[in-house]
């Protein structure tokens, strides 16, 4: 019995989360209440208060939960490039997709809310940087030294390399998007995608 409590009492508070995300995204933190979150999530407002405090544990929890879309990264970059015996295909392909999805919608609608509350909630905005976006950097700095062990890389640094590379590939579309709102396409983000990986191969490449 008490295991289906606890099932019971997950699936509410992922209910309440998936309802509250949407809104937080539209209306950011100041203009969200937690009588829409309610009504989004059709459960009382007694509920929401049930399983999260008030607004601010309700919307930390929220930004946290979503770290895992951006940590995804992480095992992203040692799937494509741990075993590389290709690396202009296989850096390639992991510009394309690293791109892809930092573009996606929701991570840009992420990264916006992060960045209007960073003032708010600085500790929360640190925490969602190092637990998602850094820990990629982290593994790709770590990739990039096996490389460079494996004699496919000439990345003294590393760390820097990885910022580098980083840098090349969302410079241009990111800082766009965040401005502008413009969206690219597939074929656009492919083409910034290839162009970066090449760049960074000019640069750190051992084919010089």
């Amino acid at each position: 019995m008490a295991v289906e409590e606890d099932g019971r009492t997950a699936r509410k508070r992922r209910q309440i989360l998936a309802a509250a995300l949407p809104v937080f995204l539209r209306n950011g933190y100041v203009g969200t209440s937690m009588d829409e979150v309610a009504s989004l999530a059709a459960v009382s407002k007694q509920t929401v208060y049930k399983h999260f405090t008030d607004k601010e544990q309700l919307f930390t929890s929220i930004i946290m939960d979503t770290t895992g879309q951006v940590e995804g990264l992480a095992k992203m970059i040692t799937a494509v490039l741990g075993d590389s015996d290709d690396l202009e295909k296989d850096l390639g392909e992991l510009a394309r997709r690293f791109l892809e999805q930092i573009m996606s919608p929701e991570v840009l609608r992420l990264r916006r809310l992060v960045i209007a509350e960073a003032d708010r909630f600085p500790d929360l905005g640190r925490t969602w940087y190092a637990q998602g976006f850094e820990r990629s950097l982290r593994t790709m700095a770590t990739t990039f030294a096996r490389l460079t062990e494996r004699g496919l890389l000439r990345a003294e640094d590393p760390e820097l390399a990885a910022e580098h590379f980083v840098g090349l590939l969302l410079w241009i579309p990111v800082n766009k998007a965040m401005y502008t709102g413009e969206h690219y396409s597939k074929a656009e983000l492919d083409r910034l995608a290839q162009a970066g990986a090449a760049a960074f191969l000019r640069a750190y490449g051992t084919g010089n």
